[in-house]
């Protein structure tokens, strides 16, 4: 099955960036939704953005746009996270999660952190000074 791994978290302080990875391999589909979701402590995990690896669509959620930027290289089998001017509430550990294009409307991808199929392990972001 799919197999997910992320990459980049770390310590940063408010108004620096971070670039996450989710490294795929294990395809069983050709198209895949792949988003990256975050979970702080004491709140629910919620969408941050996602891609669709067949048109290069995105999505983001209202609080990152303008700050984040998701890309894939589709040679590589990775999705990217690049965070920008980040403030202490993205703190929270990131997940790279996925499902086949064909079961998940596109449109539906950063409000269903209940309905991804794969996930990974997490990274852990911080930002604090």
């Amino acid at each position: 099955q799919l197999q997910l791994v992320e990459s980049g978290g770390g310590l940063v302080q408010p108004g620096g960036s971070l670039r996450l990875s989710c490294a795929a391999s294990g395809f069983t589909a050709n198209y895949y939704v792949i988003g990256w979701f975050r979970q702080a402590p004491g709140k629910e995990r919620e969408g941050v953005s996602c891609i669709a690896n067949s048109d290069g669509s995105t999505t983001y959620t209202d609080s990152v746009k303008g700050r984040f930027t998701i890309s894939r290289d589709n040679a590589k089998s990775t999705v990217y996270l690049q965070m920008n001017s980040l403030k202490p509430e993205d703190t929270a550990v990131y997940y790279c999660a996925a499902r086949p294009l064909r079961l998940m409307p596109f449109s539906a991808c950063v409000h269903s952190a209940d309905g991804m199929d794969y996930w990974g392990k997490g990274t852990l972001v911080t930002v604090s000074s």
